[in-house]
């Protein structure tokens, strides 16, 4: 073992060609000195120089780090592809089939469609066999929601009491009671005492949000 090199520049000298930066030394292991893999030549290069002062910000990855965690894993806060990716884990999907509301010309016997689609004649096409309907995309905000209710209903025991919980979250604030029942006969009944939106009853009926029992039925009525 040898002293310390009385020759060596000292850390943070100026001096281009001479500058060591690193941690201090561990043991015999000396900080890496970037300036020496700079030819003399290039020693007074204003590019060359800033490429060595500014490595350690060029490779930084504390920004990407916290978008990645903020947009991304924390839920709270994840949008875009983030949530839709948190959608795939607990299985829903952000697009919803909506039925269309295409008024048709025809007759109250024909039971292929409801009566609430008929129309006079002159004012409305006729029923073409297809039915319209349209997709849609739920917001950040709302498909956030039906995650975190999914989530909920993945781990759910099944009880009134946790599908109450859901049913909560599910339609926070919307100035109505939200619940559960059971029919005592093998059936169940999702109470709502507001009116549900195509896209709320298109998540009802589509996402598989609200758990029920194995051979038990259940239906949705809207008490206003």
């Amino acid at each position: 073992m040898t002293g310390p090199d009385i020759n060596r520049p000292v850390a943070g000298s100026n001096a281009i060609g001479r500058f060591v930066i690193g941690v201090s030394p561990i043991g015999d292991i000396n900080p890496f000195d970037i300036w020496a893999t700079c030819v003399s030549q290039y020693a007074n290069s204003p590019i060359i120089t800033t490429l060595i002062q500014n490595f350690s910000a060029y490779l930084d990855q504390t920004q990407n780090t916290d978008n990645f965690i903020d947009f991304m894993l924390d839920i709270s806060s994840a949008q875009g592809y983030g949530l839709d990716v948190w959608g795939t884990i607990v299985g829903v999907t952000r697009v919803l089939f909506i039925p269309g509301t295409q008024k048709y010309f025809g007759f109250e016997e024909a039971t292929i469609i409801s009566a609430d689609t008929f129309g006079p004649g002159g004012q409305s096409p006729f029923y073409s066999g297809e039915p319209t309907s349209s997709n849609y995309s739920l917001s950040d905000p709302a498909f956030r929601i039906l995650i975190l209710a999914k989530a909920l209903a993945n781990i759910s025991d099944g009880s009134i009491k946790s599908i109450n919980q859901i049913l909560l979250n599910l339609f926070p604030a919307r100035g109505g009671n939200a619940y559960v029942t059971d029919g005592n006969n093998m059936t169940m009944t999702y109470q709502f005492g507001f009116v549900l939106t195509p896209v709320e009853l298109a998540i009802l009926g589509q996402s598989g949000v609200l758990p029920k029992p194995v051979g038990v039925s259940s239906s949705v009525v809207q008490v206003l």
